[in-house]
């Protein structure tokens, strides 16, 4: 590699806006007033807010100086493993701006937004019929509230049958909410240990499976990148003994318009708007997190539910089963209406996404495995995952070469999970990178590989060029400052 899109550059300081400008600045002009001046109440009106006195350049400079520290997907590949940090196409921010839309007030009754109900009831017709299921909610605001969503429905559902279940089977290879969300709803979750080749058996579901258990969560494709090839072995062994199959589908990226999820045996799906359907992902929110379920269980989805009537959409709290209201409102409206735009540009292409998605990570895969340790070798899905036991002689950990790889000008993949790989370096190119960028990520992965064994002092050190160097992890984990 004899070049890298990493440099020195010239970085910023920035101070706290409060510490900048000067007494008297603005950066707005104030138009006339046209009404008598009048007293306000001291009491009312207290000191007034504390705002720092800062003119336009002030401002702008300031964000445009803070985004200069950051990477994102507008700037540069963000391969985080089992996170989806695909690009966000501009057309759909534009769709969600349009003032029909961003200006739409949630209690407007229904004759006056017979267009967005229109949408979230289309969008809903949608994800059914990409996922093989029967009816959707878009109500959960992530997908960790997905997950609640579907072990609030397995609690009801069996509450309905008669019946009270008290544990949920977790595999080893699931996302790490899952546990959590089944404990929010009362359930004890119970480990499945994953097979050699890193996927469940269903011999071992069966024999997990008895009168107290609710059902199974299974993350699929799973965290290890890798498709769960016996999941309708697992799923009748499941149902044999009266249980529910739950589908964690934060990675349907990689099976998007090529898996029938009900053919499958999944009975309750969580999709990710923000990472499958490409609307804008990190921050902290907002999210999307809709849930698809069989026929069987639409009764119990949450309200209220956009129904259409004849030629006219409507709000219907109408359903008795249902688990109730998970978030205020119908969710977070802006992200439903990215997706929507999202699946109407690409329409009959969704399935290319997919595609697109398992042939870079897997081009990745071939690209790296003779100089990285690969722990499962065989065809992945969205994502590949390295170890770095071949570096471990140089005494360079996973830690240190995610650093180096920031000084090439790439954000570093996820590491150290999933927990069931040690040293885990889990790599999710999205179908969104070319094979310019994704060759040069392998170049850099391969010049970091080889410094491990010539200068590892190099990699130790890292990163060289990012504005804060090597940080103390453990001091602000123990230690957190949370105060700006």
């Amino acid at each position: 590699m004899t070049s890298s899109t990493g440099t020195t550059g010239l970085i910023f300081n920035e101070p706290l806006l409060w510490e900048m400008g000067a007494k008297g600045r603005m950066g707005f002009s104030m138009p006339p007033r046209d009404v008598p001046k009048a007293p306000v109440d001291n009491q009312l009106a207290g000191d007034g807010p504390d705002f720092a006195d800062l003119c336009e350049p002030d401002i702008v400079r300031h964000y445009t100086r803070l985004s200069q520290w950051n990477i994102g997907v507008d700037s540069s590949m963000y391969p985080l493993g089992s996170c989806t940090m695909k690009y966000n196409p501009k057309t759909n921010e534009r769709q969600a701006a349009l003032p029909g839309i961003a200006t739409a007030h949630p209690f407007l009754p229904s004759d006056h937004c017979q267009g967005v109900l229109g949408l979230i009831y289309k969008l809903e017709q949608m994800l059914a019929e990409v996922t093989g299921l029967d009816a959707v909610t878009l109500q959960p605001a992530a997908g960790s509230q997905g997950e609640l969503t579907g072990m609030l429905i397995f609690y009801a559902y069996h509450v309905s049958q008669g019946k009270r279940r008290t544990k949920v089977l977790i595999p080893d290879t699931a996302h790490g909410t899952n546990p959590a969300s089944a404990a929010l709803c009362g359930f004890r979750s119970v480990p499945v240990p994953s097979n050699d080749q890193g996927v469940l058996d269903a011999k071992i579901v069966s024999q997990l499976m008895d009168d107290e258990t609710a059902g199974i969560m299974v993350t699929n494709p799973n965290t290890l990148g890798l498709f769960e090839d016996n999941i309708k072995a697992v799923a009748e062994a499941v149902h044999a003994k009266g249980g529910l199959v739950y589908c964690d589908g934060a990675n349907f990226n990689a099976v998007m318009g090529v898996v029938d999820v009900a053919r499958c045996g999944v009975d309750i799906l969580h999709l990710n708007l923000h990472k499958t359907f490409s609307t804008p992902h990190g921050g902290g929110g907002p999210g999307a997190g809709p849930v698809c379920v069989t026929r069987d269980l639409a009764p119990f989805l949450p309200v209220p539910r956009a129904v259409k009537e004849n030629t006219r959409y409507e709000w219907s709290e109408n359903f008795p089963q249902s688990v109730g209201k998970l978030h205020a409102f119908y969710g977070n409206f802006g992200i439903l209406v990215r997706a929507y735009s999202y699946i109407l540009s690409l329409g009959n292409h969704l399935q290319q996404v997919s595609q697109y998605a398992v042939l870079n990570a897997n081009y990745i895969k071939e690209g790296l495995k003779d100089i990285f340790h690969l722990p499962y070798d065989r065809p992945c899905m969205h994502e590949c995952i390295f170890t770095d036991k071949l570096q471990q002689p140089y005494k360079i950990t996973t830690l240190d070469i995610a650093k180096r790889l920031m000084d090439y000008g790439f954000h570093p993949p996820t590491i150290y999970f999933p927990l069931v790989v040690s040293g885990a370096i889990m790599i999710e190119p999205t179908e969104s990178e070319s094979k310019d960028t994704i060759d040069g990520f392998i170049a850099a992965m391969r010049q970091i590989a080889k410094e491990a064994a010539a200068t590892p002092e190099l990699l130790r050190l890292a990163p060289h060029f990012a504005k804060l160097k090597r940080l103390d992890e453990t001091r602000a984990a123990r230690k957190p400052c949370l105060c700006g």
